[in-house]
């Protein structure tokens, strides 16, 4: 998928790194609340993906956050026939548009509705996580250098260190989000899914926690990076991981005995 990785970084080139702590007064908007931002390098980075891999793939279909907020309709389409590539072309836009560091690039080709590469890209280091299908996660830095990656292998809840938003829950599970966090070493949130899936992989954190509306522009690249390094991902339920899926809490943990526990712990958030 060299196509796809190839598109993102020329993006991340011209239309990222231009703006990151460079955005003027007109160049940032709230999408639904004050939390959920789009600046003008999430749409050029956009636009630019979507135009070039027109030329280079021309067989799939390129779908991107930015075009679904302004056609929901759109999303359905992203479990589609076909190939499809599915881009968040900033992830953490938040951060972003704060000025912080801790912002990303993710892309994900499905076929027929199941995804089958997976890119995390970060554009101020130039280097990224991708995976395809039955191959290993991989990070891959700008000269080239890979090394495959694992899963933590820590089993004390004491130790583990996870990731939940609970700001996108209801007010009534706010409150049981944060005191199931008061059982592990440390709960928090980078804001930020593409970094915060690239630590899981990487075997740093234990656990990721999705938010009610389990987006596949945020989810289903680093479920299968996570996947692929040896760890799990279900629905509070139990039920497998879906990019079709519009609701419900999903759980990526780095063992099944820690999924498990998790999905104990926060199971007040799946009613």
């Amino acid at each position: 998928m060299d196509v796809v990785l190839q598109a993102v970084r020329a993006a991340a080139k011209a239309a990222v790194l231009p703006r990151f702590r460079s955005l003027g007064a007109g160049d940032v908007a709230q999408k639904t609340d004050f939390a959920d931002l789009v600046t003008v390098a999430d749409t050029e980075a956009e636009a630019m993906i979507v135009a070039s891999l027109a030329q280079s793939w021309p067989e799939a279909r390129v779908l991107g956050e930015e075009g679904v907020a302004a056609d929901p309709s759109l999303r359905a389409a992203m479990a589609g026939s076909g190939w499809q590539v599915i881009v968040d072309p900033v992830d953490g836009t938040w951060n972003f548009a704060k000025g912080i560091a801790t912002f990303g690039m993710i892309a994900v080709a499905v076929q027929d509705g199941v995804t089958r590469y997976g890119l995390l890209y970060d554009p101020l280091l130039d280097d990224w996580i991708e995976v395809t299908a039955g191959g290993p996660a991989r990070f891959v830095q700008s000269d080239g250098r890979a090394q495959v990656l694992a899963v933590s292998r820590v089993s004390d809840p004491a130790q583990m260190c996870g990731f939940i938003p609970v700001g996108l829950f209801a007010p009534d599970r706010k409150r049981a989000a944060v005191l199931a966090g008061l059982g592990y070493g440390r709960v928090t949130s980078l804001r930020c899914s593409c970094h915060e899936y690239r630590l899981m992989a990487q075997g740093h954190v234990e656990f990721v926690i999705s938010g009610p509306e389990p987006h596949p522009w945020d989810h289903a690249a680093g479920v299968l990076a996570v996947q692929a390094a040896g760890g799990v991902a279900r629905f509070l339920g139990g039920a497998e991981y879906d990019l079709a899926r519009r609701a419900g809490v999903l759980v990526v943990a780095n063992s099944e005995a820690t999924w498990s526990r998790v999905a104990r712990d926060y199971a007040a958030l799946a009613g």
